[in-house]
């Protein structure tokens, strides 16, 4: 019913950037917060960042602030992330999230990415 796209990942050195995109699809009536969350090898996902749907409140992981921006183009029912100066630490699979109504009524449901691979290394 509805599909989260993401793409942009890639292996890039310490101290460069990517930029990751998701772009929803299918059965969209409204898309509230979006979010980014990251999963490394033998641990937990965790919350990367978040934003509401008119941007008015975003917030991010203590261990990348100042580094990644989270932005959306409700138009284009996309979010972003700007990744800069990343570490080998930030290496993990990236998952796009959504919270979606997909008719006028119906309660919110989360909607998942399949995942993008980065990998920071030199």
């Amino acid at each position: 019913q509805v599909q989260l796209v993401e793409s942009g990942g890639g292996l890039v050195q310490p101290g460069g950037s990517l930029r990751l995109s998701c772009a929803a699809s299918g059965r969209i009536f409204s898309i509230n917060d979006m979010g980014w969350y990251r999963q490394a090898p033998a641990k937990q996902r965790e919350l990367v960042a978040g934003i509401t749907r008119d941007g008015g409140s975003i917030n991010y992981a203590d261990s990348v602030k100042g580094r990644f921006t989270i932005s959306r183009d409700n138009a284009k029912n996309t979010v972003y992330l700007q990744m800069n100066s990343l570490k080998p630490e930030d290496t993990a699979v990236y998952y796009c999230n959504a919270l979606v109504i997909i008719a006028p009524g119906l309660a919110l449901r989360p909607y998942w990415g399949q995942g993008t691979q980065v990998t920071v290394s030199s």
